[in-house]
């Protein structure tokens, strides 16, 4: 046979075997199966006095999740802060470059002129050179 039939049967025999088991004992003393109930149920659920006031004590946070809490605000609070900074001083280099870059086509191109004024001789008309 192959495993799982064999598994299967053995589950099946051992669950028969369990079943008739518990019902000969409770068959031999028929009070015997009052009395062990409370004493299960009073082993598996805690007193009144314990439950009620257990949601209470569960429900409260560490003090450590509190910290982590405000860890986490501050390095956000952080964050935020060196990204403006970094945007503020990429916003400055920016115009400062464009002005730069400006000003520097404004000289170049009046030195241009001129230069075209001085060594002008009359040849080239002047809508050449300015295209």
């Amino acid at each position: 046979m192959s495993r799982s039939p064999l598994f299967a049967l053995s589950c099946l025999i051992t669950l028969l075997i369990l079943t008739f088991s518990s019902f000969c004992e409770s068959a031999d003393d028929p009070n015997a199966a009052d009395v062990k109930a409370p004493e299960a149920a009073r082993r598996v659920f805690m007193p009144e006095a314990d439950a009620a006031t257990f949601f209470k004590r569960r429900s409260r946070r560490s003090v450590r999740y509190y910290e982590q809490l405000a860890e986490q605000r501050v390095f956000r609070i952080n964050a935020e802060r060196r990204r403006e900074t970094n945007e503020e001083k990429r916003n400055e280099y920016e115009n400062y470059a464009e002005e730069d870059r400006t000003e520097q086509g404004e000289r170049s191109r009046e030195k241009q002129e001129q230069y075209r004024e001085y060594n002008y001789d009359g040849q080239y008309p002047r809508f050449h050179w300015f295209h």
